[in-house]
């Protein structure tokens, strides 16, 4: 898989029914993971959106997810742009040029589903996501 470069939009608990509109919109397959499938025991985040995809015919991608407690979401200012794929080489290039002289938010390591991921702010003030897939 090559690297992708596509928006990651964060709402407050609505991402389900944002991105059940965008695929009326665009069309496409629209994929939906919940914080409850990933083992998170809080029951009011169970059904939140943890991750979701909406991948179109024409090539379009967006994603989004609903913002867990304790991560600031501000209205206007609620976009990132995300950085993923399986070239850990490349990606970890990406991630230290951008979060070089930014703040870091998250750093760049294992998460729980798997993968390697990160957050962080460039010094211009752009939101990064980085996501490095583990080898299926």
């Amino acid at each position: 898989m090559t690297s992708r470069l596509n928006p990651y939009l964060s709402f407050e608990d609505d991402a389900r029914q944002a991105m059940e509109f965008y695929q009326r919109v665009f069309g496409g397959t629209l994929t939906l993971n919940t914080f409850g499938e990933f083992g998170n025991p809080d029951p009011a985040l169970a059904d939140r959106v943890m991750h979701a995809m909406l991948e179109t015919d024409r090539g379009f991608t967006l994603m989004a997810s609903d913002t867990p407690p304790g991560m600031e979401r501000t209205v206007g200012n609620n976009i990132a742009i995300s950085l993923s794929g399986d070239d850990a080489d490349e990606l970890r290039g990406y991630w230290e040029k951008l979060s070089g002289g930014g703040t870091v938010q998250m750093p760049l390591e294992k998460q729980m589903w798997g993968d390697e991921f990160g957050m962080c702010v460039d010094r211009f003030g752009i939101n990064w996501m980085v996501n490095i897939s583990q080898p299926s």
